[in-house]
């Protein structure tokens, strides 16, 4: 059996997680790692959806956040140049 300090200590470190995720696909020059570092950061939230008990919301947010906005940004950025400029 989880407590409920082991549900609130994996959400912390979630949120960290994700926030470091986060701030490297802000600084990343490389496209593609960048969208990467989304799809991270939008897998931690997904976690956090679901420790928080909200399946619905977790079943909904993985396909779309992490496969079709991350395969979207991929496609644009094929068409583009993947190295952000100065």
């Amino acid at each position: 059996m989880i407590t409920l300090e082991v549900y609130y200590l994996l959400m912390a470190v979630a949120t960290v997680l994700s926030t470091v995720a986060t701030y490297f696909a802000v600084i990343e020059r490389d496209l593609v790692k960048a969208a990467i570092f989304s799809a991270l950061q939008s897998s931690f939230y997904a976690l956090i959806f679901y420790l928080l008990m909200a399946p619905d919301i977790f079943l909904t947010y993985v396909p779309v956040s992490v496969g079709l906005y991350t395969a979207l940004v991929l496609i644009l950025i094929k068409k583009t140049e993947r190295y952000e400029g100065e």
